[in-house]
């Protein structure tokens, strides 16, 4: 896909939702880093609702150190792998109180140094709080990319910086939030909804349905 279809592409994404916004609830970095690690292999909806409880009471890491792995795996037992990730959130809170002052790094490097943060949890807190034009590909955008000829990758890496090489700068903000969107709703993935595609005519997918 050329650079003015891609342009296309964003420019329509943007007229639709100009300012789109992640779906898991959070209210400064910390709690933002803690759902976005919580939140693989399971919805952002069953996150949200375990944390809504969890955040009223531990939104600091300091508050996070205080309610330990014990209070914490009551909090988050109905999301899948909830051992690993008590065990990893006590981990992390430990390491920003000690080595951070108790701030989120808003480096890649430090993030991913973080007990159960990997790149692409690292590349959501940076784009969605640090406001840096980061590109976290999960399924979604993995699929949508490659589906519709707009980042076309063999791995998630490649996915990624296909989007960072090939989508105008304007558009880089925003690029993982329109395409996590349009992936969830519009283009899943078994039966994508073509009819209701703002970019079918764009879209370089042979198959698409009616």
């Amino acid at each position: 896909m050329g650079y003015h279809t891609i342009h296309e592409v964003f420019s329509r994404f943007r007229k639709a939702e100009p300012e789109p916004l992640g779906e898991l609830d959070h209210f400064n970095a910390f709690t933002l880093v803690v759902a976005v690690a919580l939140s693989a292999q399971a919805t952002d909806v069953g996150v949200n609702k375990a944390t809504r409880t969890l955040f009223k009471v531990a939104d600091t890491p300091e508050k996070m150190l205080e309610l330990g792995e014990d209070g914490l795996t009551d909090h988050i037992k109905t999301i899948g792998l909830f051992r690993q990730k008590a065990k990893n959130v006590i981990r992390l809170s430990r390491i920003l109180v000690e080595e951070y002052g108790g701030e989120v790094p808003s480096s890649r490097a430090a993030l991913q140094s973080l007990p159960g943060v990997g790149r692409k949890t690292a590349n959501v807190v940076l784009n969605m709080w640090f406001k840096q034009p980061a590109q976290a590909v999960d399924t979604h955008i993995f699929r949508v990319g490659n589906r519709s000829g707009i980042a076309v990758g063999k791995d998630v890496d490649a996915v990624e910086r296909a989007i960072e090489d090939n989508v105008p700068a304007e558009f880089q903000q925003h690029a993982h939030h329109w395409l996590i969107l349009h992936g969830r709703y519009i283009c899943v993935a078994r039966k994508p909804k073509c009819g209701a595609c703002l970019i079918r005519d764009l879209c370089q997918y042979e198959d698409k349905t009616q």
